[in-house]
């Protein structure tokens, strides 16, 4: 839920407690208890109406470890102590200002809502104590199960307690209300009021990727982190800059600095960031970078001051590939046009 502003590891002691929201007055205890119980077990389908990998994807899964440490259901690091649930997560707040909405992950009744919170109140100071949640839906389904939708963007809620709603019915858009530092849902799946991991919810990790026993209708692939956005500039960006999203320019001067700079999610020590630059007149720059340790988000930059008389005039292409143990987990491609 929580990010340093700098874009290290979540803080330790975080976890979202389940305030009450409006609707029926509920409390639910947090508890690591994993599936209890036999009967029909709940089918979901994406809560999210974006494309993972794409223009979406998951910043952390639930922490397995039920003691001091974490570890996620592919005995990855992509998560933080106490997290309880899955967080679908946007690249930039820009992203999040076209509307992405949050459906349905499965057919139930209504239990409760939130709205009205604002977005980035946490990033702004103030006080989010008993409203981590932000906007929220909690759904009632079936065979005791119930869906949780975290931190939606003020004013969109769209459904009212007591309403029965379909898999796929929109809920709302994703947002940065409550204890969110950057734009997402994160969404809680519980079973007889116990927090259970919609990827793997047996109770011994076995390390598969997808386990067989994973509640996604279509099984999502596990991704432990990688590659949001790449762009290329005349002058270092402001990383809050990049978190917020900025536009691609179509030229730069020939006479400035050619950078090319590279965004990424939950870095581990020793991943390997290549940066390329190519371009007429036998321009290249070809950079590689160890990363020295984990980061939730991270940002690195490189490249070449235009030489005496500026960069040729051209067509200029960049390449950023990240890789771990040897396998590549992350490319970005992109171009510009040096112009006089």
């Amino acid at each position: 839920m929580r990010l340093p502003a700098t874009g290290g590891t979540a803080p330790k002691a975080f976890f979202l407690p389940r305030p009450a929201l409006s609707g029926r007055g509920f409390f639910i205890a947090l508890c690591a208890a994993l599936l209890p119980g036999a009967g029909a077990a709940l089918t979901l389908d994406l809560p999210v109406a974006c494309t993972l990998g794409e223009t979406c994807y998951i910043q952390h899964y639930l922490d397995r470890d039920p003691g001091p440490g974490v570890v996620d259901y592919g005995c990855g690091s992509a998560t933080y102590e106490g997290h309880d649930g899955t967080d679908f997560a946007l690249p930039t707040r820009a992203a999040m200002a076209t509307g992405v909405a949050v459906i349905a992950a499965a057919p139930g009744r209504v239990r409760a809502v939130r709205d009205g919170e604002a977005d980035g109140a946490l990033l702004s100071g103030e006080s989010v104590a008993g409203k981590e949640c932000g906007n929220g839906v909690v759904i009632d389904h079936a065979e005791g199960y119930q869906t949780q939708y975290c931190h939606l963007k003020r004013g969109s809620v769209a459904v009212k307690p007591g309403e029965q709603v379909a898999a796929g019915a929109r809920l709302g858009l994703i947002g940065l209300s409550g204890a969110a530092e950057f734009p997402h849902l994160h969404l809680t799946v519980r079973k007889d009021g116990h927090e259970i991991d919609p990827f793997h919810p047996g109770a011994a990790l076995t390390c598969d990727t997808p386990p067989a026993d994973g509640l996604w209708r279509a099984p999502l692939p596990y991704v432990g982190g990688g590659l949001l956005q790449a762009g290329l500039a005349a002058a270092p960006p402001d990383f809050d800059a990049v978190k917020a999203g900025l536009a691609a320019p179509a030229t730069l001067p020939a006479d400035a600095p050619l950078l090319l700079w590279a965004y990424g999610y939950e870095s581990r020590a020793g991943d390997l960031l290549t940066l390329r630059l190519t371009g007429p007149g036998g321009f290249v720059f070809d950079h590689q970078t160890r990363l020295e340790k984990p980061q939730a988000l991270f940002y690195r930059y490189g490249g070449k001051r235009a030489p005496a008389g500026g960069l040729t005039p051209g067509p200029y292409s960049a390449e950023v590939v990240l890789t771990r143990e040897g396998r590549e987990i992350g490319r970005r491609q992109l171009g510009v046009e040096i112009s006089r």
